[in-house]
Parts: C-alpha cells; structure tokens; sequence
C-alpha cells in the first residue's frame, strides 16, 4: 500500500509551492524524515522530508512545478508501484537526444544503458546534472561568478563546486553526489534560471573530454562491443581500457591529459590557506581580519563567515598591538577600485522599490533632537543585571521601540497604509527592523509589538538580526511590517533621510548618541553641560500623514526616551 507525500502548510499565508529540485527519483529508498525534495514559496525555500520509510514509486508533480499546500507530491510504497519508473527512463533518453551531438560514440553506450541515468537528474552523458536550487525569496536566475571544481576533480558529497551570486544571496553550491565532474555547463560569469543545468557529474571519463574525439573512431569497435554489457551499465566502460585508466590515475597525468584542470588545480594548491570567497573576504577586511591567522572550520579547512567573525573577538585583546604597528593601519584599497561590476540582483530590487515608492508617494522627512542623558545613564545601571538575566545586550535600540510602539498606539496615522481611496489602520504594531547583510539590507519583522517590554525587544531583535544575517528566517518573518525602524547610527551617521519603501507609510530614522555641549537649567539659570544627543528622523507619505502629524509623533517618542522612566519596562 503507498503513502501520498503531500505539500505541508509551510507558514502564515502561504498557499503554494514550487518544486524546484527532488533529492531523490523513483525506485530510490528512503528512510522516515529524510529529505525528498526542495520546494520554494514567496517566503522560504526548504526541504521537504519523507513522513514513512519505503521506495518511491511515483512522483507526481516535476521540477519548476508549482501546486497548492496539501497537493500530493509522490508516492512512497514498498516498491511494488516502481513500474512508474521505467516510464522515466525512456523519456530521459529522447531529451538527453537533443544535446548529445558533441561525442556521438561516447554517448551511444549511456544511451543503450539508460536504466542508470533514469534513475538520476537529467543524464545527457551518463552523470547527473547538478542544477541552481532556489536560493531565496522571489529568486528566479543567478551568476556564476567562480568555479571551485574543474573537469575531472573529484568531489564529495557537499563539497562546495561553485559559487552563484544572485540578488538575495551569493553563496557556494554544493554537490549534491559524489563522483567525478565531468562537464561545466555554465561558465563563469554567465547568468542562468533556477533549475537549469549547471554541471554534470559521474563516475567515469569527464563528458568533455575533447581529446577523445580523435581516438574515438579507433575506439569506435570498442564501441561495438559496448552493447554487450549492455545489462550491467556501470560496467559498459570496462572493455575499453583506456578511457577507464584514464581517470584512475587522474591525479599525476593530468597535466598531460588535461592541461586546463591542471593549471585550475595549481591555484588549489597555492591554496595551502584555503581559498577565501570573494565575500568572506570582504569582511574580513571590514573586521581587520589577517585571514592568514584563520583556522577555517569548513569542507577541507575553507574559511567561514563564521570563522572570521570569532577571528574578529578575538584580536580585541591584541588591540594595544595593532596599535602599536600604525604601518599595519593602512587602509585597505578595495578590489573593486578601477573597475565595472553589474548590479547584484538584490540591488536591483531594492533599486526598483525605491523608485517606485518615490514615484508613487509624496515623500518628506521630519527630525527632532532628543536629550538622552538620563536614558543613558539609566541603561549604564542595568545593562549589566539585564545582561546576567536574560543573556542580552541591552543597546538603546529597545528602548527606542518602546517609544515608538507606543507612539504608534496614540498616533495611528504612522502605523497606516493607503488603500487605493482609503486608509487602512492596522489592528497591531509590526516592527520592521533593518538589518545590514552581506546580501544586503533586509527588514525582518518584530510581529504584535504592542506591550512587548526591553527583555522580549532586545531577544527578538537579536535573534531576527542573527537568523537574517544566517539566511535561516522562518516563513513570514520578512513579511506583515507596518512601521520600521533603521539605526543608521550604529554606523556612526548622526541622521540621514530614510526612503519609506511601500506600503508601509513611515519609518524612523536613529541616529549615532554622541556627547556634546547643551545648554541645560541649573538653580533657574541656564548653564552649559555635556550631554548626550540623538537626532530621530522620520520620513513619511505626505498623502495620508500631514508635519503635524509627525511632529505629535516624534514628540511623544522625544518625551518618553527624555524621562527615561523605563523601570517598569525592563522585563527581567
């Protein structure tokens, strides 16, 4: 009797999902909770696990096909279904048919012996294609921007083959089996849609072999033999010799045999510090990181981001050194210096999005300056038992969403959204937060922030920060914001004039709090003393929000951070 594996509801509003690669093909056994396939939705990508242990005998929704939740997406039985397939098998030959004109007599023996590749993705050559997964929200291509691996490497399973940059994430890409690289399908630089083929990988001869053309049609008899063997496919190589010494000893001929991995493979040498990505890289210079002093923890030692962010804490301590060695202090000239770089697909996004809520409200920006002096000295008393109880920094970003929500609460207007001729005022406050990523800038949301107090801010925002920062957000988790905040000021901007990106109607701006001279009343008489500012910016659709309304707006917020009576809020 089989098992339907249905399409799970996978978060608030999700209604659909698009398969966009199945880790295993029919007549594969799988065990309960292993992962059978990778689906995508406007709000995650994951895997889908096997809910019983069996055979896949039927899989009823392909690759790039998209269904509603509880649409069911194969069959798992105890095998005696599978005749589904061998239907596979032969329809795999006739598309393989079309992109094999390169090496007709390599190709015949796959060809003849195609249970095998039936059983795997798309094998043109006898391998298995290894294709672009989804990799984000609404990713729909990416850039081949470096190839790990080269034709005839060997590589594991995981073993990062490439990296692909794309508008939400550049990242690596990992093998999804081991053997043999046998064919680069897509070339550095060049851009292709989720789900296309990137490379092919086996366990025998590299596909694009080319000199093995010329010799071919001495092999061609061998080729006649092939037929053969034709009910034991794995042994179709075996009566030709040569090809099958080939790759055997790969590691010392091959610069004889193929000159181009040979020279690829001298780079992985020179490589003794593993290779560093392009984006590890950068932060490590952000960090004043000396990737050379860097254990990776990655496949073969390859440094993380999460290497060089613990390299980072640690040289706290040796800071008095660096200091010590100004010549060590020069800046860092950017390898993008002199050069032309396209638009990553993320820019592009937020590049349109910008514009079209420029065009598409009236907005403007209204600041004020907010004395934070007994805020600051209030948080100096109990950042520390707040620390010990609740294991989080406690930064002045909490308090500024206390003050807001609640704002928000008195002055909905800022918490509203336009709705072709009406306004609508959301029932609850839906904190978008920014945070700065490698990817880059993301707004995770805080949901029903009305009476949440500093313990449950400064937990969320830490923990939304950090999953975003790990691409590991939950379904929804960027979605459903009403209202947002951008602290600008941890980077040390006093102020600036933040876009509001739609359909949220406000955002506010938190500047850098720095100490300066203010005038301040002593004994009834004005004095001069140094104190601590913030300047708070908040931009806003002039269609439904008026100066007014954002003046009684940063007024409350100014009012409530000035008394810093915040004892009841503390939450530990």
């Amino acid at each position: 009797m089989s098992t339907s594996v249905v399409l799970p509801a996978l978060g608030e509003s999700v209604t659909e999902g698009t398969v966009t690669r199945w880790l295993k093909q029919v007549g594969d056994t799988v065990e309960t909770d292993e992962g059978l396939l990778e689906i995508s939705t406007d709000k995650v990508d994951t895997e889908i696990p096997s809910p019983v242990s069996g055979v896949i005998e039927e899989i009823l929704v392909q690759e790039d096909e998209t269904v509603e939740v509880g649409a069911v997406l194969a069959k798992i039985g105890d095998g005696s279904g599978a005749p589904a397939g061998d239907a596979a098998p032969e329809s795999a030959p006739e598309e393989a048919a079309a992109p094999v004109a390169e090496a007709e007599p390599a190709e015949q023996a796959p060809a003849e012996t195609a249970p095998e590749p039936a059983a795997a993705p798309a094998a043109a050559g006898g391998g298995k294609e290894v294709v672009l997964p989804e990799l984000g929200e609404s990713v729909t291509e990416g850039t081949v921007t470096r190839w790990l691996k080269q034709v005839g490497d060997d590589v594991a399973v995981d073993e990062p083959l490439l990296e692909i940059s794309t508008d939400k994430v550049d990242t690596e890409i990992p093998s999804p089996f081991a053997g043999t690289l046998q064919e680069i399908l897509v070339q550095e630089d060049e851009t292709v849609e989720v789900g296309a083929a990137l490379a092919r990988i086996g366990d025998g001869t590299p596909a694009e072999a080319a000199p093995q053309p010329e010799p071919q049609p001495e092999a061609a008899p061998s080729a006649e033999d092939a037929p053969a063997p034709e009910p034991e496919p794995e042994k179709a190589p075996a009566p030709a010799p040569e090809p099958e010494k080939a790759p055997a000893p790969a590691p010392e001929p091959a610069s004889v045999q193929e000159p181009a991995p040979a020279a690829a493979s001298a780079p992985a040498a020179d490589d003794a510090a593993p290779y560093v990505t392009p984006l590890v890289r950068r932060l490590a210079q952000q960090q004043g990181v000396d990737l050379t002093q860097v254990t990776g923890t990655g496949v073969g030692g390859r440094i993380r981001k999460e290497d060089v962010l613990k390299a980072a804490e640690a040289p706290a301590a040796s800071a008095p050194e660096v200091a010590a060695t100004p010549a060590r202090r020069e800046a860092v000239v950017s390898e993008l210096r002199g050069t032309t770089q396209p638009m990553s697909r993320l820019r592009k996004v937020i590049a349109e999005r910008a514009v079209a809520s420029m065009q598409a409200t009236a907005q403007l920006t209204t600041v004020v300056e907010v004395d934070v002096t007994r805020l600051s000295a209030f948080r100096d008393a109990v950042k520390a038992d707040f620390h010990s109880k609740t294991g989080d920094k406690l930064s002045f970003l909490p308090f500024f969403a206390v003050a807001a929500v609640e704002a928000l609460q008195q002055f909905p207007i800022i918490n509203a959204t336009v709705d072709g001729n009406d306004i609508v005022y959301p029932a609850t406050e839906n904190i978008s937060i920014a945070v700065d990523t490698e990817r880059g800038l993301l707004t995770p949301v805080v949901k029903d922030a009305g009476g949440k107090n500093l313990a449950q801010f400064a937990r969320e925002i830490a923990d939304l920060a950090a999953r975003t920062r790990d691409n590991k957000l939950k379904p929804d988790e960027l979605a459903g914001g009403t209202f947002t905040l951008t602290n600008t000021g941890s980077r040390g901007a006093l102020f600036d004039t933040p876009i509001v990106f739609l359909p949220q109607s406000a955002i506010l701006g938190l500047g850098a709090v720095v100490k300066k001279p203010g005038v301040v009343a002593v004994d009834g008489k004005d004095a001069i003393s140094v104190r601590s500012y913030v300047y708070l910016a908040l931009s806003y659709d002039h269609r439904i929000i008026d100066g007014a309304d954002a003046a009684r707006f940063l007024g409350a917020v100014k009012a409530r951070l000035e008394a810093a009576e915040f004892e009841a809020d503390l939450g530990i």
